[in-house]
């Protein structure tokens, strides 16, 4: 019995910790199922409703959260795209050719992720006011990859370091070109790493918030600034926030269940070396 005391008493301590980390998103479904006239008359007692849902996918409020959403899947897939095509050959490149002054190369690659966006957000403002691109899906895009880019190259970095350099030289020995080798050699070997890296610069496109909030006003707004669009005006409607925030929530969540089987082998992938 004693030994088994500790085993308990783990377990109690990470159901606390599940409870307590699960407790504001249960909090936000039960707000976002409440009627209007009972958001703060009662806690837990209250009739249960889509009118929330129904209301900010609606736009009933004069509020586009919809094209927020479709502005939001654009550029996070746009961001996730570039990263892919830039950050890829950047990886393999780094993790197969060293020279003088690579290492502190890709640091100042990284030191864009340490760096706070708003370090550089004002100077990104006033340019994009200057070149046309306030408020476009190319401004967001291309100022979304920055956050994306250094995830990509870094992480798959240790995939490509990992791989036996010996592939690819038979590979060449066989006629290929090296950047066939590359293409047919090295990335399908990647590609578990590929799936994971996708979904975390997915993730950090799409949660991301300064960079919307100052450099888009409409047209190109995410779901992350338009949630807020609802706490606006004389009496803040947190109910549709709630709900708005569940919708926002969809997209990862479900690219995460769909890639799942590669996500765990990917994130391991490049974590041991040989």
């Amino acid at each position: 019995m004693r030994k088994r005391l500790p085993g308990w008493l783990a377990d109690a301590a990470l159901i606390l910790y599940f409870v307590f980390s699960l407790f504001p998103v249960a909090w936000m479904a039960i707000l976002s199922l409440k009627p209007a006239n009972q958001l703060f008359s009662t806690y837990f007692s209250f009739t249960p409703t889509l009118d929330a849902y129904r209301t900010v996918l609606g736009g009933s409020e004069g509020i586009p959260f919809v094209r927020f959403f479709g502005n939001s899947l654009v550029v996070s897939v746009g961001a996730v795209a570039l990263s892919l095509v830039v950050g890829l050959p950047a990886a393999y490149a780094s993790a197969r050719w060293r020279f003088k002054g690579s290492e502190h190369l890709m640091f100042t690659l990284l030191s864009f992720r340490f760096a706070p966006e708003l370090t550089v957000i004002i100077p990104l403002f006033v340019l994009y006011q200057k070149l046309g691109l306030f408020d476009t899906y190319t401004g967001m895009v291309w100022v979304l990859q920055l956050v994306t880019l250094p995830l990509v190259v870094w992480i798959m970095r240790s995939y490509f370091a990992d791989l036996s350099p010996e592939l690819e030289q038979a590979a060449l020995l066989d006629g290929y070109s090296r950047t066939q080798a590359f293409f047919k050699v090295a990335l399908p070997l990647v590609k578990p790493g590929i799936a994971a890296v996708s979904l975390l610069a997915f993730i950090f496109a799409w949660n991301n918030f300064v960079f919307p909030l100052i450099l888009t006003s409409h047209e190109a707004q995410t779901v992350t600034v338009g949630a807020l669009s609802f706490l606006g005006g004389d009496r803040p409607k947190y109910h549709l926030t709630a709900a708005a925030a569940l919708v926002s929530v969809v997209p990862p969540l479900l690219l995460a269940l769909t890639i799942q089987r590669y996500l765990v082998r990917g994130l391991s992938f490049g974590a041991v070396k040989s």
